[in-house]
């Protein structure tokens, strides 16, 4: 398969993500765990029509996938419908995690089918699905390239461990972002942001799930493992920095404005944001701290009644061949959670395709893999405690 030259998109499709917290229909569901929504594991699973109906319907982000210079062809796409004879109805309808908890969430917890057989979205959100029953557990049978291909890193998140109901679809870092040049010194640690020269200059996000991890890392605390203390010792930190003034404001995606204006020299930031910035502004670094920084993903699932449960594992594996992979990271700019796709970029004639085999923030190096980590996702009984005092910090 031909790689195309490195052409990302012009907005991150993460940039598109709101992440200010859940719905009041969806915390609540969450946070009590409302027994009657669970489904047992024989209750899951509708009659596959795969074989005779040679389809499916795929529900993913916006600027997701690669394209072509039109933007209306999805080459690995089409690549697949044409080997497979497999028609996917892509669908670019997620904008928000809680947004499409709450579109789908009704099905689900009715024991209905939701009309879709795939779907994309971050492994926080996953957590809250696989406790409540509502996705199937794939059938690694079929899928031997995310067997062999699937990085070691992503293969046993607490919330799904071996990956029996999720797989990755891309990856991403959460750590710092800075302009070197106007700030005129390197940034190594969490720490760092809390300089004096930085007062009224620093940004973090303000969503509950993508904030917390990374701060909590710059305390010391191992993120797979941590307490309600290590939280509250966390909120505490921040809301004094709040009142000192020394944090401007809490972010979504919007710190990509104020990183690119001057108006901000160090944030909270996400690894696939920074490769674009860096694009047009070289003095933008990515730092994954020497404490340690955030893997995140957002990943692929089979819900509960899907019709074409063997086509969508079909095309999951697909994905996992590490010259599709090449191809996807080629356009997205992601982590790639195919490591073996390093090789077959390295190996691309465009030279600025090859490039990206050696970016950091596609394909990590041993010394930052070393610090990157899953963190254990927030569970029920947690959240409304903990997102009423997040929140309350944030001005939610």
């Amino acid at each position: 398969m031909a790689l195309p030259p490195a052409n990302p998109p012009v907005l991150s499709r993460r940039s598109l993500l709101l992440a200010l917290g859940g719905t009041a229909a969806a915390g609540a569901l969450a946070g009590c765990g409302v027994p009657a929504a669970y489904v047992a594991a024989g209750d899951r699973a509708a009659a596959d029509r795969s074989a005779q109906d040679r389809r499916l319907t795929w529900a993913n982000w916006p600027l997701y996938i690669d394209t072509d210079d039109s933007g209306r062809k999805r080459p690995t796409l089409d690549a697949f419908e044409r080997r497979s004879g497999i028609a996917v109805d892509y669908v670019e309808e997620i904008n928000d995690n809680d947004e499409f908890f709450g579109k789908i969430s009704p099905s689900l917890m009715n024991h209905q089918p939701t009309d879709r057989d795939l779907i994309v979205i971050s492994d926080w959100m996953c957590a809250r699905f696989v406790r409540l029953g509502w996705v199937q557990e794939m059938d690694r049978a079929r899928q031997s390239h995310v067997t062999r291909y699937l990085d070691p890193l992503l293969r046993s998140p607490a919330f799904d461990p071996g990956r029996k109901f999720t797989v990755p679809w891309q990856s991403g870092i959460t750590g710092i972002a800075y302009n070197r040049r106007a700030l005129g010194r390197e940034i190594r640690h969490v720490s760092d942001l809390w300089a004096g020269d930085l007062k009224g200059r620093v940004t973090l996000l303000s969503g509950l799930d993508e904030a917390f991890a990374l701060l909590m890392q710059g305390d010391g605390v191992d993120i797979t493992r941590w307490t309600a203390d290590d939280f509250h010792r966390m909120c505490d930190h921040v809301h004094k920095r709040v009142r000192d003034g020394h944090i401007r404001r809490f972010t979504g995606n919007d710190y990509i404005k104020d990183l690119s204006s001057g108006d901000v020299l160090a944030c909270q930031a996400y690894s696939g944001d920074v490769i674009q910035l860096q694009a047009d502004d070289p003095d933008i670094e990515f730092v994954v701290p020497e404490e340690g920084a955030e893997l995140w993903s957002e990943s692929l699932m089979i819900p509960n009644l899907a019709a074409h449960k063997t086509n969508a594992e079909r095309l999951v594996d697909y994905y996992y061949e590490p010259e599709v992979a090449a191809e996807l990271a080629a356009w997205v700019n992601y982590v790639c959670p195919v490591p073996a796709a390093q090789d077959v970029l390295a190996s691309a004639k465009d030279e600025e395709t090859a490039a990206l085999a050696e970016d950091p923030l596609i394909f990590p190096d041993t010394a930052m893999r070393q610090r990157l980590a899953i963190a254990r996702d927030i569970a029920p009984d947690e959240r409304v405690e903990f997102a009423r005092r997040w929140n309350g910090i944030v001005g939610l």
